[in-house]
């Protein structure tokens, strides 16, 4: 999770091969700009459909605001997502391809409204994490070798 993010997706790079990122703002109800800015949210196990021309979060988790009343919000409600309308004709038609899927990768406040980092990623087998994982190891053991 870097500084600005205010709830990241951190399996999504270890599942997921990333080949395109967007930035997509995010239609929000007040308890849930204030639950997020409390850090109370999750993209674990959460996923973005295009449907009908338009571009959904769904399965997203952003908990009730501790302070709010009976106008608090629904915790894994869908979420519309703000994209221009060639963004999300690209989008649905990179994921018409077979393999590959939406993924959020990151909620972030950006000069006050909050933003979801959006990946096009294809899912990577078993072996190709394994793979990633001694890449990383061998990285860091070099990098161990050079400094000592």
């Amino acid at each position: 999770m870097s500084g600005s993010d205010l709830v990241s997706n951190r399996r999504a790079r270890h599942d997921y091969e990333i080949l395109e990122i967007y930035e997509a703002g995010i239609v929000l109800l007040g308890t849930e700009i204030k639950s997020l800015r409390n850090h109370g949210g999750a993209l674990q196990d959460s996923f973005i459909m295009v449907e009908k021309g338009e571009v959904w979060l769904k399965n997203a988790s952003i908990a009730p605001y501790s302070y709010g009343n009976i106008f608090n919000h629904e915790e894994r409600r869908d979420r519309k997502l703000l994209l221009h309308k060639k963004e999300i004709q690209k989008l649905k038609k990179r994921v018409q391809q077979k393999g590959l899927a939406l993924i959020p990768l990151a909620m972030y406040l950006k000069k006050g409204f909050v933003k979801v980092k959006i990946a096009v990623g294809r899912g990577k087998k078993r072996y190709d994490k394994r793979l990633s994982v001694k890449a990383r190891e061998q990285q860091r053991e070099i990098e161990r070798k050079l400094k000592g």
